[in-house]
């Protein structure tokens, strides 16, 4: 029967994900009250807070609340946790392969420096994929608000740290702030080291930033990416050189950039033959997973289990995981489909 197969049974990549972001509602009210931190309303309400990114004010917002959630990760132990519970919920919603990405500056203060903090982050990756089966590495990011010295820094980081887990650069946060050419030596420095180029744009802004992205900072792929959509030419070019955008529809719609699931242009981009890897952003804010996202698709945008599984496919060869491990996953979509 069209439409009964399990999406949390279908093997995906996930390769939108981000570090304070993944965290469980509930890891976080106990964190919370483990340091005594007096979170936001909009956090312990027990539902997804009402979030809009369209403006200023309401980015800011969102940062705040995210920033709330990262002060009460304070110790390794709460790394630890934080990296396992999100391998733990991401095997549960049938992803082989997880890419979570960090800025690690925001941890460093309490982790004693940023060298320590990253080698806490990779070891608790190592730990967490060893116990729980599931591929994982890490995508180290910069933030497009700090200034762009910043960002070579962790390019230097991020490639010293390559032979440990770390398989690509990103840049994330407003990306109305911020243009992608500031960054230019530091996703050099990265592709440079053998990094994956992964920046944020087209989310916020529209099909200018994505072409800013491929010009400038040589984008292998695109975070977010939709906005692509709206100019024919880009979407073209992003087809013909197979550029994945790492797409992630709860999130676009909890930000406002777009009013309703259904408006999120997934078929344009499909049809368009721009590789798509579905992804959860910020599950924390947003209250979906990884399965979710397949399920708009399927629920809101009629895509069929042969699509599905397409999607699926498209978000494992997106990925850095070694050929062995696209080759499993890849076998396991098509046995998912015949099954």
């Amino acid at each position: 029967m069209e439409h009964a197969r399990d999406l949390t049974l279908l093997p995906k990549a996930h390769l939108h994900l981000h570090f304070t972001g993944s965290m469980r509602p509930s890891t976080l009210l106990e964190l919370a009250d483990k340091y005594g931190v007096r979170l936001p309303d909009a956090l312990t309400a027990g539902e997804p807070p009402k979030l809009r990114a369209t403006d200023e004010r309401g980015w800011f917002r969102f940062q705040r609340l995210y920033d709330a959630a990262r002060s009460c990760l304070r110790e390794p132990d709460d790394i630890r946790r934080l990296v396992r519970e999100a391998a733990e919920e991401d095997v549960r919603d049938g992803s082989g392969w997880l890419e979570i990405q960090v800025d690690p500056t925001s941890y460093a203060p309490l982790l004693g420096g940023m060298i320590p903090a990253v080698e806490i982050i990779l070891d608790a990756v190592d730990a967490a994929s060893r116990e729980t089966g599931l591929g994982m590495r890490v995508l180290i990011a910069a933030n497009r608000m700090k200034h762009p010295l910043d960002a070579r820094t962790l390019a230097r980081l991020a490639v010293r740290y390559a032979d440990r887990g770390v398989v690509g650069f990103g840049l994330s946060n407003d990306e109305r702030r911020g243009m992608a050419r500031d960054f230019d030596r530091a996703f050099a420095i990265a592709r440079e080291g053998g990094l994956l180029a992964a920046p944020h744009g087209g989310e916020l802004t529209g099909p200018a930033s994505v072409r800013d992205c491929l010009d400038d900072l040589l984008a292998a792929r695109i975070g977010h990416g939709v906005r692509a959509a709206e100019d024919p030419r880009l979407l073209k070019r992003l087809a013909d050189r197979q550029i994945t955008c790492e797409v992630c529809p709860a999130s676009n719609v909890a930000l406002g950039v777009y009013e309703r699931p259904e408006d999120v242009p997934l078929r344009t981009l499909f049809e368009a033959g721009v590789p798509m890897a579905l992804g959860a952003d910020d599950p924390l804010l947003f209250g979906s997973r990884l399965a979710a996202q397949y399920e708009i698709a399927r629920r809101h945008h009629g895509f069929t289990d042969p699509e599905l599984a397409e999607l699926a496919r498209q978000s494992v060869r997106g990925s850095a995981a070694p050929a062995d491990v696209q080759e499993k996953l890849l076998a396991g979509i098509d046995h998912w489909l015949t099954g």
